[in-house]
């Protein structure tokens, strides 16, 4: 199998995840600062405080990325380093860490891809109402336009969110996540927010290409997971096509159309009301974009429950039971189905085709141990070569997918997880800093050589 000439290979980070230096050159609190020191939230009582120690390693996880020949790494901007408070004057400290990242990023032949917003909002704003705030989606905007105009001329490919639906409903929603509001009207207005937010971004994000990225998934029945051809019942269906609103269509359909599925209105009438909507909103939110950034890790399984309150972290699921698949899973208890990929892609491409797609991460954590000086991690070999073939798969049936970027190259903090889920081709051995590549990176390395499995 052998990919279009021009295909992007990559990995992806996040800064919470990876950074540490919390405390370093000016940077801000974080709601995931706040979050994660809160006893009870995360695994172990674990922080983000040294993470991978990035902050200080950079150029030897970069060297790293350009011996596993990345073409791309995909990296967000943590907020409260460029604004401490989340408005106001930039932090030059701040911004000259991303100098210094983007620069050797480039000397070494690889492409950046900026994300603005990947969960680490500045404390200050969320005990001004955070996402929940209108002003919070314009201070964003604010934000985005300092960083674009300092890496702006050399960085051309800018993600503005990364997978609002769990920023709004796991931070908002359910509380799994930062900052931890259990409001299901608090989650629905974060999430228009963040589109707002969104929209205001993109416009200020010129020149360059812009993408917005969401954790999107094919929802199935349980007996569609393992046959693509079954035909549900109508309730069944009625399930399906809701949950497809709730989770994608609530966050596509406004930034491609102008228009936000009945469903989620309908959803947000009988949780708080509208009014957070206003005049002109949609029309903002409607930005001009040029890629789909999909996260895609496996399917969400649901089926017609009749009488069931809707889940703390889908307001509007009434009625509806989340269930379980019939696959392996991984170390998360996520079920692997690679098709799903395929699946989800070409049907991204055909509601959305006037727009590009980029798969800007895909993974799996495995419990992996070093033996050796190796970490042989057959299960995330077998994973990665499964999704890849679905991707080749999806192109040819024609989705318009122009790169791959693996999660993660490191192994890191994995937000309520803590340390003890590893996702990254690469270990970390946290009490040294000690990385090694697994032989998932040394495939993949080679994956990219052959451009092709």
């Amino acid at each position: 199998m052998t990919f279009p000439e021009d295909f992007v290979w990559g990995a992806a980070t996040a800064s919470y995840q990876i950074e540490g230096a919390v405390k370093e050159d000016g940077r801000g609190q974080s709601i995931w600062d706040t979050f994660s020191h809160a006893p009870g939230n995360v695994a172990n009582g674990d922080t983000g405080d040294v993470a991978c120690d990035h902050y200080h390693r950079y150029r030897d996880d970069i060297a790293l990325m350009r011996e596993l020949r990345l073409a791309a790494y995909r990296f967000s901007i943590a907020w409260p380093r460029i604004q401490p408070d989340g408005s106001g004057p930039v932090n030059p400290r701040g911004l000259a860490f991303y100098d210094r990242l983007v620069d050797e990023l480039l000397a070494a032949g690889i492409t950046p891809y900026v994300t603005l917003y990947h969960w680490d909002l500045p404390q200050t704003l969320e005990e001004h109402g955070g996402w929940t705030s209108r002003d919070t989606a314009h201070r964003f905007a604010d934000y985005a336009e300092a960083v674009h105009a300092r890496l702006g001329d050399r960085v051309t490919d800018w993600a503005t969110l990364n997978e609002p639906w769990v920023a709004a409903y796991l931070g908002y929603g359910n509380g799994v996540h930062a900052p931890g509001r259990r409001d299901p009207a608090d989650a629905l207005r974060s999430a228009h927010h963040l589109l707002l937010g969104h929209g205001l971004a993109a416009r200020r994000l010129r020149p360059g290409t812009v993408m917005l990225v969401v954790n999107s998934s094919p929802v199935l029945t349980p007996a569609q997971v393992n046959d693509p051809a079954a035909v549900p019942g109508e309730a069944d269906a009625a399930a399906v096509e809701r949950v497809h609103a709730l989770l994608t269509r609530q966050f596509l359909d406004p930034a491609l159309y102008g228009t936000y599925p009945p469903e989620v209105l309908a959803a947000a009438e009988r949780n708080g009301g509208t009014d957070h909507i206003r005049d002109g909103d949609l029309d903002t939110i409607k930005a001009p974009i040029d890629l789909i950034g999909v996260n895609y890790y496996n399917p969400c399984v649901v089926e017609s429950g009749p009488g069931l309150p809707a889940d703390a972290a889908w307001p509007g699921s009434e009625g509806v039971r989340f269930a379980t698949a019939d696959a392996p899973t991984t170390a998360m208890g996520w079920p692997i189905v690679p098709d799903g990929l395929s699946r989800l892609l070409v049907r991204l491409s055909r509601d959305y085709p006037r727009v590009g797609l980029m798969v800007t991460e895909n993974g799996a954590a495995f419990d992996d141990v070093v033996e050796n000086g190796r970490v042989h991690d057959r299960d995330r070999v077998a994973y990665l070569d499964g999704h890849l073939r679905e991707v080749g798969r999806a192109i040819e049936a024609g989705a318009d997918l122009r790169g791959y970027l693996v999660w993660s190259l490191l192994d890191n903090f994995e937000w309520a997880e803590g340390y003890r889920r590893r996702f990254g081709i690469v270990h970390v051995d946290y009490a040294t800093q000690r990385r090694t590549p697994k032989d998932s990176a040394l495939w993949y390395r080679d994956v990219i050589v052959r451009n092709g499995l």
